[in-house]
């Protein structure tokens, strides 16, 4: 077996522990409100407070990585977040539950950035939207079968001693990577000549605070950064509101809820898979303008219109329905989002990736948030499942937005190269 899929198994293990940590507060949501206290309107500042602290830290845990190494990097964070997921399960109130879930989104800020700088250095790039495809895949698979893993440990252990036990995952991944994992595939013992020939290249690149600042000079930049903003209002729904949306709003049971809470994942899961497949095929035969920036785009554009049918659909099962095919679609996109990051970050992939999920964030807080105060707003004028559904067409509108920009987005030059090249050549394949 190739060390670079081994590297892979191990950001894939990443992946799966992130998500968990992330999803499960969701998913113990009703009892942590009732136990603690919290409405709906505060709820809704709990989550979106995770977004604030996860988007600052987004660019500098990413060029931390590009300068350090994410070896040490990752160690480091996975570590930090897990103690604060064991945390959670101490908090007594509103204002603790807040503080705690921000420093506890100072460690998750790193994970991706980091990721997608390994997947950098050890992959080829005719692979490398494999790779992403394969880590948010799992991602999304975490998010599918967390919801029953969470339901049973809440049954057996309380909502309290489930947040010990997931930080705990967290800690044994941690070891693991210190031990096993080197930045650069020439330092792995486990790395032949033969595969250091499949891989290419891996440059040990001197990142400074200078070379970070420079990537915000460039247009392409902040498409990529108000693309990814308009994406992040999907995910945000399904990993923070969609099971309080399927108990209160749809009015599933708590049994009911881990069986359809897993639909959007698994779809998502497919959708990541597919579309790491898709890009890089569609990139060998046809170049990136298709396989990154039309492949992105059109994925965009039907899942907005996918969750517009939801939000005007009065069947609860169609709307559950209609919502995981709509985030099956969308995460198609994903793997094409971060491989462009690869492809015009060069040696900045962390920093790039970094800078375009703190602006998602951005858009993670602005739709959370939004989510509880329409919800609290309208739920007596309009009745409970029409006010959970009503944020539904802004979580559209805004996925319909992120396509268009992606449109926009050029995925042939490197930010560096394009500072020297002529427009001319922005167009070609």
């Amino acid at each position: 077996m190739r060390a670079r899929y081994a590297v892979l198994a191990m950001l894939v293990g990443l992946s799966v522990i992130t998500y968990m940590d992330r999803v499960c507060i969701s998913n113990a949501a009703t009892r942590i409100q009732k136990d603690l206290g919290i409405s709906d309107w505060q709820w809704g500042w709990v989550l979106g407070v995770f977004s604030i602290g996860y988007g600052i830290f987004e660019v500098p845990t990413g060029a931390w990585g590009d300068r350090v190494g994410q070896r040490r990097v990752l160690t480091r964070i996975v570590v930090w977040w897990s103690v604060f997921t064991m945390l959670t399960g101490a908090v007594e109130g509103f204002v603790a539950m807040l503080v705690v879930r921000f420093l506890f989104s100072m460690g998750e800020a790193g994970a991706y950035p980091n990721a997608t700088g390994s997947v950098g250095r050890w992959f080829p790039p005719e692979e490398r939207a494999r790779a992403q495809g394969v880590i948010w895949s799992a991602a999304r698979l975490s998010g599918a079968v967390t919801p029953a893993i969470v339901l049973y440990l809440i049954l057996a252990l309380g909502w309290r001693m489930t947040f010990v036990v997931f930080g705990l995952v967290g800690i044994v991944w941690a070891v693991v990577w210190r031990i096993w994992y080197r930045d650069f595939p020439q330092d792995h013992s486990w790395v032949s000549e033969e595969e250091l020939q499949e891989i290419g290249p891996s440059e040990r690149h001197a990142v400074g605070v200078r070379d970070v600042l420079a990537i915000f000079a460039h247009k392409r930049m902040w498409l990529i950064m108000a693309m990814f903003f308009g994406y992040t209002w999907a995910p945000g729904f399904f990993i923070g509101w969609f099971p309080k949306y399927l108990e209160t709003g749809l009015g599933f049971t708590e049994s009911e809820k881990a069986y359809w809470a897993f639909m959007p994942f698994f779809a998502g899961a497919v959708g990541n898979l597919l579309g790491g497949w898709l890009s890089d095929r569609l990139v060998h035969l046809y170049g990136k303008n298709v396989g990154r920036r039309l492949q992105g785009a059109l994925c965009l554009v039907a899942s907005s219109g996918l969750m517009f049918g939801s939000a005007m659909t009065g069947n609860r099962e169609q709307a559950v329905i209609l919502l995981a095919l709509s985030f099956g679609v969308c995460e198609c996109m994903l793997p094409c989002a971060f491989a462009l990051c690869l492809d015009v970050g060069g040696g900045l992939g962390g920093a790039v990736s970094g800078a375009m999920n703190t602006a998602g964030q951005a858009g993670v807080l602005c739709g959370t948030v939004l989510f509880g105060y329409l919800v609290e707003t309208y739920r007596e004028p309009l009745g409970t499942q029409a006010a959970y559904q009503l944020p539904l067409y802004s979580i559209a509108a805004m996925i319909l937005f992120s396509g268009v920009l992606f449109a926009l987005i050029n995925p042939n030059l490197s930010l560096a190269e394009s500072e020297v090249m002529s427009p001319s050549r922005e167009s070609d394949r």
